[in-house]
């Protein structure tokens, strides 16, 4: 089955007592046994719950792979997965990663004796040179947030094929609408689904997907003795989301696409950064491993005076936190979302105070573009 057909069906089928079409919230905590030591395949909600089964094996099926995982955030996904490693590990991350993955590593993970190091990973021999005896796992975003650097998937296989380390893409800014990472060889995917998978804005979640049998027994385990699941209600707000994940990246997509191409000719901006841009470095790159380019575009307007009288100027973009929602929001990373990484660190990979990030939503195109350009005239 197509995209469109599994985003709806994979996973779920009519409910066995009332034939319910939409699979139930099973709003409980635990099950009842027949006789002890009989079950049903329940016993405990933190360990199983059908509402999270079916949106685990949904996700699973709309990234191509044959486990999902789903997590109470992609926070908490990110925390499970980096839990199978242990001290004197070496981990290898793309340097413009989200900024609470970079606090999660930085501030907690490395006080527990896992080594991190963070290169340009759009550059393969950087992750090359970067790599150690210790190295156990490549962790990636592609593109990356907010300066949608692009990472070549099958490159990043090639480097870590037959040394025994484990590969890991977040695909938050794609969905699995238009980046299958696994298809690339890569061992896991992680998503805050937060952001495009659930798309309402409503819900905080994570997971992740992978088709290797030894991955999905460690995070199996560690999901259950970790203990940071979705509620039943959360996982079905999910799951009612996925049903139309097709539908709003192609909206989101497009009208991306268009606005990119318009902020390009503007005088008042610097620089346009989107990987469906023939001006974006990894273009070609982008081409070789997406089907679309996503919906999110950062611009460079020179100042941090500039940012801040650009997004209070906006009317139908929101100044929020986050992205991926239908509704159109604006970020401003260095005081937002990357607050926490180091200035230095965040100027080698162009994070300037000046940079802002549109998460382009699915209202109309013109509506957009019009409230972007009276922004701009403020400046």
């Amino acid at each position: 089955m197509k995209f469109s057909t599994r985003q709806i069906h994979a996973g779920q089928h009519p409910e066995e007592t009332t034939g319910a079409v939409i699979t139930p919230i099973f709003q409980t905590s635990t099950y009842s046994n027949s006789k002890l030591g009989e079950s049903k395949g329940h016993d405990y909600g933190r360990t199983i719950n059908p509402t999270r089964t079916a949106l685990e094996a949904n996700l699973a099926s709309l990234e191509n792979g044959k486990y999902g995982f789903c997590f109470s955030s992609g926070m908490a996904a990110i925390q499970t997965l980096i839990s199978m490693f242990s001290p004197g590990d070496h981990v290898i991350c793309t340097d413009n990663v989200y900024g609470g993955t970079y606090r999660l590593y930085e501030q907690v993970i490395s006080k527990q004796g896992i080594e991190f190091s963070y290169v340009d990973t759009s550059d393969s021999s950087a992750i090359i040179n970067a790599l150690k005896p210790n190295t156990k796992l490549i962790y990636v975003e592609t593109p990356t947030n907010p300066m949608l650097n692009i990472t070549d998937l099958k490159a990043l296989n090639k480097i870590a094929a037959g040394k025994g380390i484990l590969t890991c893409v977040d695909n938050t800014f794609m969905s699995p609408y238009f980046q299958n990472p696994l298809d690339f060889g890569i061992d896991m995917v992680v998503h805050s689904s937060t952001k495009y998978i659930n798309g309402h804005s409503d819900v905080i979640g994570g997971c992740i997907i992978t088709s290797n049998d030894d991955v999905a027994g460690k995070l199996k385990f560690l999901q259950n003795s970790i203990g940071s699941v979705p509620s039943p209600f959360d996982c079905w707000l999910v799951l009612r989301s996925t049903k139309t994940l097709a539908q709003r990246m192609k909206a989101h997509n497009e009208n991306a696409v268009a606005i990119s191409g318009r902020l390009s000719g503007e005088k008042k901006v610097g620089k346009v950064y989107y990987p469906g841009l023939k001006s974006h470095p990894q273009h070609e790159t982008a081409l070789s491993q997406m089907r679309g380019f996503g919906g999110i575009i950062s611009i460079e307007l020179g100042s941090y005076d500039a940012a801040v009288n650009f997004c209070n100027a906006l009317k139908i973009f929101q100044i929020a936190e986050s992205l991926g929602g239908v509704e159109s929001l604006v970020c401003h990373p260095v005081s937002m979302t990357h607050g926490s990484v180091p200035k230095e660190l965040r100027e080698k990979f162009g994070l300037t105070d000046g940079l802002v990030r549109l998460s382009v939503g699915i209202e109309d195109c013109d509506d957009l573009m019009e409230d972007i350009e009276n922004a701009l005239a403020v400046i």
